[in-house]
Protein backbone atom coordinates (compact mmCIF):
# COMPACT_ATOMS: atom_id res chain seq x y z
CA UNK A 1 0.00 0.00 0.00
CA UNK A 2 0.92 3.23 -0.58
CA UNK A 3 1.14 5.02 3.35
CA UNK A 4 0.54 4.15 6.48
CA UNK A 5 -0.31 7.67 8.10
CA UNK A 6 -1.99 8.09 11.43
CA UNK A 7 -5.53 9.18 10.87
CA UNK A 8 -6.16 10.75 13.74
CA UNK A 9 -3.08 13.00 13.90
CA UNK A 10 -3.09 14.18 11.16
CA UNK A 11 -5.61 13.54 7.26
CA UNK A 12 -5.45 12.11 4.57
CA UNK A 13 -4.51 14.64 1.55
CA UNK A 14 -8.41 13.93 0.21
CA UNK A 15 -9.97 14.62 4.15
CA UNK A 16 -7.40 17.54 4.51
CA UNK A 17 -8.93 19.02 0.89
CA UNK A 18 -12.53 18.53 1.21
CA UNK A 19 -12.50 19.84 4.56
CA UNK A 20 -13.87 16.80 6.77
CA UNK A 21 -12.52 14.46 8.92
CA UNK A 22 -10.08 11.87 8.35
CA UNK A 23 -12.23 8.00 9.31
CA UNK A 24 -9.91 5.48 9.96
CA UNK A 25 -11.79 3.59 7.26
CA UNK A 26 -11.39 6.47 4.69
CA UNK A 27 -11.07 4.94 1.20
CA UNK A 28 -9.13 7.47 -0.03
CA UNK A 29 -6.26 7.50 3.13
CA UNK A 30 -3.77 5.06 1.95
CA UNK A 31 -3.37 6.40 -1.81
CA UNK A 32 -3.31 9.76 -0.80
CA UNK A 33 -1.24 10.89 2.07
CA UNK A 34 -0.75 13.97 3.66
CA UNK A 35 2.77 14.54 2.53
CA UNK A 36 1.25 14.67 -1.40
CA UNK A 37 -1.90 17.24 -0.94
CA UNK A 38 -1.40 18.48 -5.04
CA UNK A 39 -1.75 14.17 -6.22
CA UNK A 40 -5.32 14.84 -4.97
CA UNK A 41 -5.66 18.04 -5.73
CA UNK A 42 -5.60 17.21 -9.31
CA UNK A 43 -7.52 13.78 -9.58
CA UNK A 44 -10.16 15.77 -8.03
CA UNK A 45 -10.13 18.51 -10.08
CA UNK A 46 -10.49 16.87 -13.09
CA UNK A 47 -12.85 13.41 -11.76
CA UNK A 48 -14.48 14.84 -8.70
CA UNK A 49 -13.90 12.95 -5.56
CA UNK A 50 -17.36 11.09 -5.49
CA UNK A 51 -16.29 9.70 -8.82
CA UNK A 52 -13.06 8.64 -7.51
CA UNK A 53 -14.68 7.27 -4.17
CA UNK A 54 -16.93 5.13 -6.31
CA UNK A 55 -14.12 3.78 -8.59
CA UNK A 56 -12.31 2.73 -5.48
CA UNK A 57 -15.07 1.16 -3.75
CA UNK A 58 -15.90 -0.79 -6.98
CA UNK A 59 -12.08 -2.05 -7.65
CA UNK A 60 -10.60 -4.79 -5.31
CA UNK A 61 -8.40 -3.71 -2.99
CA UNK A 62 -5.32 -5.02 -4.50
CA UNK A 63 -5.67 -3.18 -7.68
CA UNK A 64 -6.62 0.40 -6.15
CA UNK A 65 -3.57 1.76 -5.54
CA UNK A 66 -2.79 1.00 -9.41
CA UNK A 67 -5.90 2.36 -9.96
CA UNK A 68 -4.89 5.65 -7.97
CA UNK A 69 -1.67 6.05 -9.82
CA UNK A 70 -3.37 5.57 -13.08
CA UNK A 71 -6.02 8.94 -12.16
CA UNK A 72 -2.92 10.87 -11.08
CA UNK A 73 -1.20 10.20 -14.25
CA UNK A 74 -4.36 10.93 -16.47
CA UNK A 75 -5.10 13.97 -14.04
CA UNK A 76 -1.76 15.84 -14.54
CA UNK A 77 -1.77 14.69 -18.25
CA UNK A 78 -5.30 16.20 -18.41
CA UNK A 79 -4.48 19.56 -16.65
CA UNK A 80 -1.40 20.33 -18.96
CA UNK A 81 -3.25 19.16 -21.84
CA UNK A 82 -7.47 19.35 -21.05
CA UNK A 83 -8.08 18.16 -24.85
CA UNK A 84 -5.84 14.82 -25.10
CA UNK A 85 -4.32 14.14 -21.79
CA UNK A 86 -1.99 11.02 -21.69
CA UNK A 87 -2.88 10.37 -25.30
CA UNK A 88 -1.58 13.47 -26.59
CA UNK A 89 1.71 13.06 -25.04
CA UNK A 90 1.40 9.42 -26.38
CA UNK A 91 0.81 10.65 -29.73
CA UNK A 92 4.00 13.08 -29.67
CA UNK A 93 5.99 10.33 -28.22
CA UNK A 94 4.93 7.90 -31.01
CA UNK A 95 5.81 10.60 -33.94
CA UNK A 96 9.09 11.29 -31.97
CA UNK A 97 9.67 7.15 -32.69
CA UNK A 98 8.34 7.33 -36.11
CA UNK A 99 10.90 10.14 -36.60
CA UNK A 100 13.43 8.80 -35.58
CA UNK A 101 13.35 5.41 -37.44
CA UNK A 102 12.83 7.21 -40.58
CA UNK A 103 16.06 8.82 -39.73
CA UNK A 104 18.18 5.76 -38.55
CA UNK A 105 16.44 3.56 -41.93
CA UNK A 106 18.01 7.01 -44.22
CA UNK A 107 21.54 6.58 -41.75
CA UNK A 108 21.64 2.84 -42.53
CA UNK A 109 21.03 3.17 -46.21
CA UNK A 110 23.95 6.11 -46.71
CA UNK A 111 25.82 3.72 -44.59
CA UNK A 112 24.81 1.02 -47.32
CA UNK A 113 25.72 2.66 -50.24
CA UNK A 114 29.57 4.15 -48.46
CA UNK A 115 29.97 0.51 -47.78
CA UNK A 116 28.90 -0.78 -51.20
CA UNK A 117 31.25 2.16 -53.24
CA UNK A 118 34.02 1.00 -51.11
CA UNK A 119 34.13 -2.44 -51.20
CA UNK A 120 37.08 -3.95 -53.62
CA UNK A 121 35.52 -5.34 -56.74
CA UNK A 122 37.07 -8.92 -55.52
CA UNK A 123 35.48 -9.17 -52.36
CA UNK A 124 33.05 -12.06 -52.98
CA UNK A 125 28.97 -11.27 -52.45
CA UNK A 126 28.39 -12.11 -48.71
CA UNK A 127 25.33 -13.36 -47.11
CA UNK A 128 24.31 -9.61 -46.93
CA UNK A 129 26.83 -8.86 -43.88
CA UNK A 130 28.96 -5.83 -45.04
CA UNK A 131 32.16 -5.02 -43.36
CA UNK A 132 33.23 -1.09 -43.01
CA UNK A 133 36.19 0.62 -42.18
CA UNK A 134 36.22 2.96 -39.39
CA UNK A 135 39.28 4.76 -40.19
CA UNK A 136 39.17 7.56 -42.71
CA UNK A 137 38.49 6.76 -46.42
CA UNK A 138 41.44 5.76 -48.21
CA UNK A 139 42.33 2.90 -46.50
CA UNK A 140 43.18 -0.36 -48.00
CA UNK A 141 42.77 -2.79 -45.99
CA UNK A 142 39.88 -3.74 -43.02
CA UNK A 143 41.46 -4.54 -40.28
CA UNK A 144 38.96 -7.06 -37.89
CA UNK A 145 39.15 -4.72 -34.58
CA UNK A 146 36.88 -2.04 -36.41
CA UNK A 147 34.29 -3.38 -38.20
CA UNK A 148 30.81 -2.59 -38.52
CA UNK A 149 27.70 -5.22 -39.76
CA UNK A 150 24.77 -3.21 -41.70
CA UNK A 151 21.91 -4.85 -40.60
CA UNK A 152 18.92 -3.41 -42.47
CA UNK A 153 15.54 -2.13 -40.25
CA UNK A 154 12.44 -4.95 -40.37
CA UNK A 155 10.58 -2.06 -41.59
CA UNK A 156 12.23 -0.94 -44.32
CA UNK A 157 13.18 -3.16 -47.20
CA UNK A 158 14.63 -0.82 -49.48
CA UNK A 159 17.93 -1.41 -48.97
CA UNK A 160 19.76 0.99 -51.91
CA UNK A 161 17.50 4.34 -50.87
CA UNK A 162 16.29 4.11 -54.55
CA UNK A 163 12.19 3.30 -54.01
CA UNK A 164 12.35 -0.86 -54.65
CA UNK A 165 12.12 -3.21 -52.27
CA UNK A 166 14.55 -5.94 -52.33
CA UNK A 167 14.93 -9.19 -50.77
CA UNK A 168 13.83 -9.72 -47.38
CA UNK A 169 10.83 -10.98 -45.94
CA UNK A 170 8.06 -8.81 -47.18
CA UNK A 171 5.44 -10.16 -45.21
CA UNK A 172 6.23 -7.99 -41.81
Amino acid sequence: MASTSSYSSSPCAACKFLRRKCMPDCIFAPYFPPEEPQKFANVHKIFGASNVSKLLNEVPPHQREDAVNSLAYEAEARIKDPVYGCVGAISVLQRQVMRLQKELDATNADLFRYTCNEMPTTQPAGAGIRRINEAAAGASSYPQSSVYYYNPSPWNNDLCGDGYQRGGDNNM
